[in-house]
């Protein structure tokens, strides 16, 4: 199936290649040079959408935040953007800016218990050079002979060692108490010294297992849009719209901010009736430092402790990050919302179904699975309405998956509503997606999760492979006039992968938001060349869907309920009326279509 794909991949990429070069001399051999206006104006009921589109599709790759991709972007004429070159962090060279030292990374010690602000004890002198991974057939946590012995302390361009497109790199940390300290209150000044002190190692005078010294600065390197990377996206920003303030929703990794992405929530330990219970006690989160380590969890991560009752300020992690948020100017969404007596689910775990739809709960501590869930989704919401959904995910392979399937990048799979029922049939696999593109038969919203190898994800896939697999998506839409007259189109990633950025995040509850994430828009009702400053989180997705569709929140707790941001003055990043969440609707001029001419293809810059 994947040489399959690959094949499917090339040549769409060659007809984008095509008709791009043909927009200026035969636009016929693509398709017809009228308006796109002129192709689907269905009238309205009340079961269709308030807006012209009638189709949205969300493509989900993942582990990248906005700087590590957009950091040196150039906007068009009359646009501005938040980025490391805008703030002179660098120079369009990719060298130190003017302003290098304002992304300085922090040493700090905090030897008794979890703080998000441990004391810092100063500045690195240089970076170590970013640390190897298996998929480079070298042995993991070791120096990268690509690098440099030493770098300075702030971003790096990885393309000047690594070149673009292709070249695995490292795989940063990014877990949920890790990323809090990470990001130290808006700081984002702790990523390498995190790193560097999470695990067992030299660092920590722990002799449990190798150290991960190396592993630190691999979260400060970002690629150069000045310098030809990322061509695709560079085309896509360039030609639609873009947004420089939207947010992973959770802090931490791929499983929640999916879970996220379906529902505006987060789950929890149930029993088999749905409700709130004690999880097993291994897998009870707790960010404390081991004794004789200053940063060592005591119990942590994929396979150990991930949930975490933070309705209670005596658990371990949990006083750190609520003693946060009532810091701030602004009350929190529902003080926190943490459910009382509830433990959360804050990093990866298996869902609770077997592909089949076979209930799959966890029977003992090695079980590392979520409950089966029984938090409304937004699948829910639209079968509930008479509104087709269909999830899209690379290697599902009609219910038996293969290796290139991520088992935690669908929210759907957790869901009774969905795996129990009819509705489990709407999992479908990316081929399906092409054909109904083709064919016109797309429903009204498409999420699309790329094989694993095409995801993005560091160290087993590339921002490069990324790219070709959002343009052979988009260019399936676009190729059909008349579907792609009606079309959203939000190209994102799950989370920023535990890579530096620069932009201001909104602190909503005890979960999030996280940092900046990639999101670009293409539409023909997407404004062109746009960089949108509203801010954003996953749940802008859900609040496009529904506002389109008239739809209500999906639960009391989700975030969807959360208003649409009332940009701050001289700031249009920051809320005034925090925590508020836009719906995206910014990045839409609904008024006209663009013509065909001014709506292309994706394809390099």
């Amino acid at each position: 199936m994947t040489n399959v794909f690959r094949s499917r991949l090339a040549l769409d990429v060659f007809f984008a290649a095509v008709c791009a070069v043909a927009f200026s001399t035969q636009a016929g051999l693509c398709a017809s040079a009228g308006d796109v206006a002129q192709a689907a104006q269905p009238s309205r009921t009340a079961a269709e959408a308030t807006t012209p589109i009638r189709h949205v599709v969300v493509i989900v790759g993942e582990n990248r935040t906005f700087d590590n991709v957009f950091g040196a972007y150039v906007p068009g004429a009359g646009q501005s953007i938040s980025n490391l070159l805008s703030k002179k962090i660098i120079n369009a060279d990719g060298s130190p800016g003017p302003n290098f030292s304002d992304a300085a990374q922090q040493q700090a010690t905090d030897t008794d218990i979890y703080s998000i602000s441990p004391v810092k004890t100063g500045p690195f002198a240089a970076l170590d050079p970013p640390n190897t991974t298996d998929a480079l057939g070298m042995p993991p946590r070791i120096p990268d002979p690509r690098f440099p012995a030493t770098l300075p302390n702030g971003p790096y361009q990885i393309s000047r060692y690594v070149p673009y497109p292709g070249g695995f790199t490292g795989d940063p940390v990014h877990r949920f108490f890790q990323m809090w300290q990470q990001y130290d209150g808006g700081k984002a000044d702790l990523l390498p010294w995190v790193a560097e002190t999470i695990g067992a190692g030299p660092q920590n005078l722990h002799p449990a297992s190798p150290g991960n010294t190396f592993q630190g600065s691999v979260a400060m390197g970002f690629y150069n849009m000045a310098r030809g990377d990322a061509p695709y996206f560079k085309f896509i920003a360039d030609h639609y719209a873009i947004s420089d303030n939207y947010h992973q929703g959770i802090m931490g990794g791929t499983g929640p901010n999916f879970f996220y992405l379906g529902t505006g929530d987060i789950g929890f330990f149930s029993d088999s009736s749905g409700r709130p219970a004690v999880p097993f006690a291994g897998q009870i989160e707790d960010p404390n430092p081991r004794s004789g380590t200053n940063n060592f969890y005591k119990n942590d991560g994929y396979r150990g402790g991930s949930y975490v009752k933070c309705s209670d300020a005596s658990q371990p992690g949990v006083g750190a990050i609520m003693n946060y948020l009532k810091s701030l100017p602004y009350q929190p969404f529902h003080g926190g919302n943490c459910a009382p007596a509830t433990y959360y689910l804050v990093n990866n775990y298996e869902p609770g179904f077997k592909p089949d739809g076979t209930p799959y709960p966890p029977e003992s501590a090695n079980d590392f699975r979520l409950p089966p869930q029984n938090i409304p989704t937004i699948a829910d919401s639209l079968s509930a309405h008479g509104i087709s959904w269909k999830y899209y995910i690379g290697g599902w392979n009609n219910g038996n998956p293969d290796a290139t399937w991520c088992s935690i990048c669908n929210p759907m799979e957790h869901a009774k509503s969905v795996m129990t029922t009819a509705l489990r049939s709407n999992i479908k696999d990316l081929p399906d997606f092409f054909a109904a593109a083709a064919s016109g038969t797309l429903p009204a919203v498409s999420f699309v999760r790329p094989y694993e190898f095409y995801s993005g994800h560091p160290a087993d896939s590339t921002i490069s492979v990324y790219e070709d697999f959002v343009a052979s998506v988009a260019n399936a839409v676009i190729l059909n006039r008349k579907l792609f007259a009606s079309t959203a189109i939000f190209i994102t990633l799950d989370e920023g992968g535990g890579y530096y950025d620069s932009g201001y995040i909104e602190a909503i509850d005890f979960f999030g938001d996280g940092p900046r994430i990639p999101l670009m828009v293409v539409s023909p009702y997407a404004r062109p060349a746009f960089v949108d400053h509203t801010y954003y989180d996953h749940v802008s997705i859900l609040k496009f869907i529904e506002a389109n569709w008239k739809l209500a929140p999906l639960s009391p707790r989700s975030r969807d309920n959360l208003p649409n941001p009332t940009p701050s003055a001289g700031n249009p990043y920051a809320p005034a009326n925090a925590p508020a969440l836009g719906d995206l609707m910014n990045a839409f001029d609904f008024t006209h279509a663009r013509s065909l001419r001014d709506t292309p293809l994706v394809t390099r810059h």
